[in-house]
């Protein structure tokens, strides 16, 4: 099986109509808390059948949370602040199955940081999803702590933007999924990204692989107990 998860909905207003009308709704598409008309693609993306996430901004490495008004999750702000700015998000748009992080490697690394956030999270019975871009961290093991449905993606498509390298990003999904029976893919939506997806969802099969919705393929330590 093969996730596809399609972000920065709401950021470009074309790139959101593009992901939104071109894609199969096997493709998941992720909502950043800080775009634009977020409840009218949400609507019109639940009516193709999509499944929704949301995603929060979180600390990176080398940029600072704690500035006046930012709404971010941040190593450096107390549970409460970071809680606040998690609800803020949350209140952005409805119908979303879980959390994946924007950025936020600094933050995933720091236990004390990440622990409430993820606590509220699975208190809300939503699942979390680990976009792969921070490399090594502590969000595996906390959302176990938590009892938070959990995965990790897999592969950036487009953190190159040429068609061969996008082409050969699907060809690691396939080859991994075969390998291990899932693969995951996260992309930010860029408009060759999407009509390349477009068009690797339509050979899916053919090339021996099912695209499915990440609510279908992550680990739920409460259920697995």
């Amino acid at each position: 099986r093969v996730v596809l998860i399609v972000g920065g909905i709401g950021i470009s207003q074309t790139s959101s109509q593009e992901a939104v009308r071109k894609l199969p709704g096997t493709v998941t598409l992720a909502f950043a808390a800080t775009g634009n008309s977020l409840t009218r693609w949400m609507q019109e993306a639940r009516k193709k059948g999509h499944e929704l996430l949301l995603q929060v901004p979180m600390e990176a490495f080398g940029a600072s949370g704690s500035r006046p008004g930012a709404r971010i999750i941040s190593s450096e702000a107390s549970a409460e602040e970071n809680l606040v700015n998690l609800h803020w998000a949350m209140s952005r748009i409805t119908n979303y199955v879980g959390i994946m992080n924007y950025q936020g490697g600094k933050v995933l690394s720091e236990p004390e940081a990440l622990k409430p956030v993820f606590d509220e999270i699975a208190e809300r019975g939503l699942l979390f999803v680990d976009d792969g871009s921070s490399g090594a961290n502590q969000s595996e093991a906390l959302a176990s702590a938590s009892l938070l449905p959990y995965t990790r993606a897999h592969i950036l498509i487009d953190a190159k933007r040429t068609r061969q390298d996008i082409a050969n990003q699907f060809e690691a999904l396939v080859k991994e999924a075969k390998r291990t029976g899932l693969a995951i893919g996260v992309s930010n939506g860029y408009s060759e990204t999407i009509d390349m997806i477009a068009d690797f969802s339509k050979r899916a099969n053919g090339l021996g692989v099912e695209i499915t919705p990440v609510s279908a393929i992550v680990s739920d330590p409460e259920r697995d107990r």
